[in-house]
């Protein structure tokens, strides 16, 4: 069942709005979770499950997905595109996507349980409008913070997924963060 959820902004703005969802598990066997990890940005772990002789090993996760929207309401571009929501994984751009024109790189800080993620493997994409997307991984620097070349005008996303081996109930735990945005 959809659900729907409808909100009211007030006067012009940058706004945020976000989205939190409670850990879900799933099961995996070893070539559908290999393939998983190639297809949605976590080369570091296939690099490591390579190394220690474990692609042929299912997996199971524990995941949580954390999703954050940067809107813009009339002209007047506020402060409010870098509000920090708290999430366990999340990107604070840092400059208003919507005064960014093609041609010019904005940063995003990426955060996992408040801390800036060094070496984090991050996917930038942008709709042309054909329906096809084009995306382009980065890695985030020391302080946490991953350019992004602003190539087209559209809309674009940015994201990327912290997992971690752990020895619970689970192999891995991974923590979601995706922002959207438009470029005009």
């Amino acid at each position: 069942m959809a659900s729907t959820l409808a909100f009211q902004t007030g006067e012009s703005g940058t706004y945020v709005i976000g989205a939190s969802v409670k850990p879900r598990l799933i099961e995996l066997a070893a070539k559908e979770f290999n393939e998983y990890l190639e297809h949605d940005g976590l080369p570091d772990v296939l690099a490591v499950r390579r190394k220690s002789g474990e692609l042929r090993k299912p997996a199971k996760e524990r995941y949580h997905k954390h999703i954050k929207a940067i809107l813009q309401v009339g002209d007047v571009r506020s402060a409010d595109f870098g509000a920090v929501f708290g999430f366990p994984a999340e990107l604070i751009p840092l400059a208003n996507p919507y005064a960014a024109r093609v041609g010019q790189t904005i940063g995003f800080r990426c955060l996992v349980d408040g801390a800036p993620v060094a070496r984090q493997y991050v996917i930038a994409g942008s709709d042309n409008g054909s329906g096809k997307l084009a995306e382009r991984g980065f890695r985030s620097d020391s302080a946490g913070v991953v350019r992004v070349p602003i190539t087209r005008r559209g809309k674009w996303y940015v994201k990327f997924i912290r997992m971690d081996p752990v020895r619970d109930s689970v192999d891995y735990e991974s923590k979601w963060a995706s922002l959207t945005f438009e470029i005009r």
